[in-house]
């Protein structure tokens, strides 16, 4: 069975989408992975829509499919008995498809911009992941170099006991081209430092995605 992954994040704008297919995008290399779009915007799929006419053929190493409401329990079923991995893309809010998709998760994944909104916005997520007794670690995105409020921000979680990984995606251009392509920075700048971020937080995060 597969490792599954959420992204979740109740604040609309956090960047699940992009995280979502920055890391699928890298580990499609070596892995059998498959994402998982249930976010009525239906970002995910649009970016594979690009992707296929990025890569043609090639694409087909990377499964995207989408679905609401109870189906998304029984999809999650699915794509993991055919993949190694399988992210999730949840919507921004506490319906039954973001539920559903921590419910099945091994990890949670929630982006946050440096900002008061993002840090607001993230307990109902915690809790959440919390009540479902899945293991929960927070992602800074669009996160500026260095600057007084990457600090605070940093510091705020720490203060709140919050699990925030190291590793970070940059506010980079690099993410919204390759987005726009249909690609993982890995593939599109694979010597960018928006690719060396990515490497390091699959690096981060090697005790739940595990190894080829």
């Amino acid at each position: 069975m597969a490792i599954v992954v959420t992204v979740a994040q109740q604040k609309g704008g956090a960047g699940k989408t992009t995280l979502v297919a920055q890391l699928a995008a890298a580990l499609a290399a070596t892995r059998r992975v498959a994402a998982l779009d249930v976010d009525p915007q239906a970002s995910l799929v649009r970016w594979q829509a690009a992707r296929k006419a990025t890569l043609q053929a090639a694409a087909a190493g990377l499964t995207v499919t989408d679905c609401a409401g109870w189906r998304v329990g029984t999809e999650i079923s699915r794509l993991s008995r055919g993949h190694d991995l399988v992210f999730i893309d949840s919507p921004p809010h506490a319906e039954t498809e973001a539920r559903l998709a921590v419910r099945a998760a091994d990890l949670v994944l929630v982006p946050v911009q440096p900002s008061p909104l993002d840090l607001w916005a993230t307990g109902p997520t915690l809790a959440m992941a919390e009540a479902e007794r899945c293991s929960v670690r927070v992602v800074l995105n669009r996160a500026p170099a260095r600057g007084r409020l990457l600090d605070e921000t940093r510091a705020e979680l720490t203060r709140s006991g919050v699990p925030t990984l190291a590793a970070s995606l940059g506010n980079r251009s690099a993410y919204a081209a390759a987005m726009q392509r249909g690609l993982g920075v890995t593939e599109s700048a694979p010597k960018s430092v928006a690719a060396e971020e990515v490497r390091a937080l699959i690096a981060e995060l090697a005790d739940w995605l595990g190894t080829p």
